[in-house]
């Protein structure tokens, strides 16, 4: 299985604020060094001036001092590359952030970080140019998917499907479809009549305790599309947890459907996302409630959305393979996981080049099959299996990036009752009900 990678964005690996604390614990750690040097020597004119029998005294005093003044020494200079390190992934940030203002035309922006840039030139000249430099040699994107091209597609030669990547990540990475502005909002092109009804209901289930117990939840065999918990707290409020499946194909009634996979990634409202709405809806969670979701493909789309524009204070959102990442702003926990051989995430374009979400959000990626071949046209990368193989991992991790999405878990443990339902979603023709079914 291979190892995971967590960035706070698509070029960002590492928190720059954070390496700075590091630097100045480990300033404080020289200087206390220093301190201890001087408080030897002074320890060894007293000994020198006691018993003709403090040799071996002197000797142990004389080595520590040694040994504490050497790593005074080193530490001085881990201090020096450390704090080096920390001004080159600020300089990457802000070059990335500066592009992304052009792009948007944001001239304000531009100002803002063009006099940081400035600031930082002038106290580290040789990080901004290094910065500039791993810009400018940055390895292309999707590289493990035109690998799959390369191996799994020899001997198919036209009817090659892969031979079309090149040319659709292209026009989407060009276009940046995959990347949701925080403004951003669906288009309604018209009345979207769906109609939920629970058919599974568990009176007594403990919330989720890990990335991969929570991405287990998400539906994936039966008909249910949906599911929503509610959590009971100590305080007295109810929160909600609400997993969503990705695509099915499930004919002209299914809102999961291709058509719905368009419409989301297009910026249309689909019935996939009214659905969730409506079964939201129907456990009882309204505007304000606190949500917290998790989605695997097409699901993940819609959670985005919901998180952007649903009306809920959605609190944690993970997204698992999903085609967008949407930028959810400082009050909500974002994590996408996304694995470089899935050609679903590749739709992202990367996703944003900065960090989204409130402290503690990251960007999970991984190589989820290493051994391509024609078996890719199954799209393993893509299951929800192997997206829960990485959660796991993610469990796992000791990156204290992580810390932020247990502390979720851990309180949702303390819930003091909870309860789930599993709802089917139909598309229902024009006049006919829609909402909640009777179940």
């Amino acid at each position: 299985m291979t190892e995971i990678t967590i960035r706070s964005g698509a070029l960002v690996e590492v928190d720059s604020d954070a390496v700075r604390r590091v630097a100045t614990g480990l300033r404080r750690l020289v200087a206390d060094a220093g301190e201890t040097v001087a408080q030897m020597d002074a320890a060894v004119d007293l000994i020198t001036q006691g018993q003709p029998s403090t040799f071996a005294a002197v000797l142990d005093a004389t080595v520590l001092r040694a040994v504490l003044e050497r790593v005074g020494q080193e530490g001085e200079d881990i201090v020096e590359k450390v704090t080096s390190a920390a001004a080159l992934y600020e300089a990457v940030e802000l070059r990335v952030e500066a592009a992304t203002a052009a792009a948007a035309g944001d001239t304000a922006r531009m100002g803002i970080i063009d006099a940081r840039l400035a600031r930082l030139w002038a106290q580290e000249p040789s990080a901004v140019a290094a910065a500039d430099v791993a810009l400018e040699h940055r390895p292309p994107a999707h590289l493990d998917l035109y690998g799959q091209a390369l191996v799994g597609g020899q001997g198919l030669g036209p009817m090659n499907p892969w031979l079309a990547f090149p040319s659709l990540y292209g026009v989407v990475d060009a276009l940046r479809l995959g990347v949701i502005p925080p403004g951003a909002r669906l288009v309604s092109h018209g009345a979207v009549p769906v109609r939920v009804s629970p058919v599974a209901r568990a009176a007594a289930t403990p919330p989720p305790s890990s990335l991969a117990d929570a991405a287990s939840r998400i539906p994936s065999a039966g008909a249910a599309q949906v599911r929503v918990e509610r959590y009971a707290m100590a305080d007295g409020t109810r929160q909600f947890g609400v997993f969503v499946a990705g695509t099915r194909s499930g004919g002209a009634i299914e809102p999961f459907d291709i058509r719905s996979n368009l419409e989301l990634y297009t910026g249309r409202r689909s019935a996939s996302y009214e659905a969730v709405g409506a079964a939201l809806h129907d456990a009882g969670a309204r505007d304000g409630d606190v949500v917290h979701a998790f989605g695997h493909s097409q699901g993940a789309m819609v959670i985005e959305r919901l998180a952007l524009e649903g009306g809920y204070d959605t609190r944690t959102l993970v997204s698992f393979g999903s085609p967008v990442q949407a930028d959810v702003g400082a009050d909500t926990l974002g994590i996408s996981v996304r694995h470089t051989d899935d050609p679903v995430s590749a739709l992202q374009s990367g996703g944003h080049v900065t960090g989204v979400g409130a402290p503690g959000s990251f960007v999970v990626e991984r190589l989820a099959d290493p051994a391509a071949g024609i078996h890719d046209l199954r799209m393993p990368a893509h299951a929800l299996a192997s997206y829960t193989e990485t959660a796991a991992l993610i469990d796992a991790s000791t990156d204290p990036r992580a810390a932020a999405v247990r502390d979720v878990f851990a309180a949702l443990g303390r819930a003091e009752a909870a309860d789930a339902t599993e709802y089917v979603a139909e598309r229902v023709s024009l006049g006919a009900p829609a909402g909640a079914g009777a179940g």
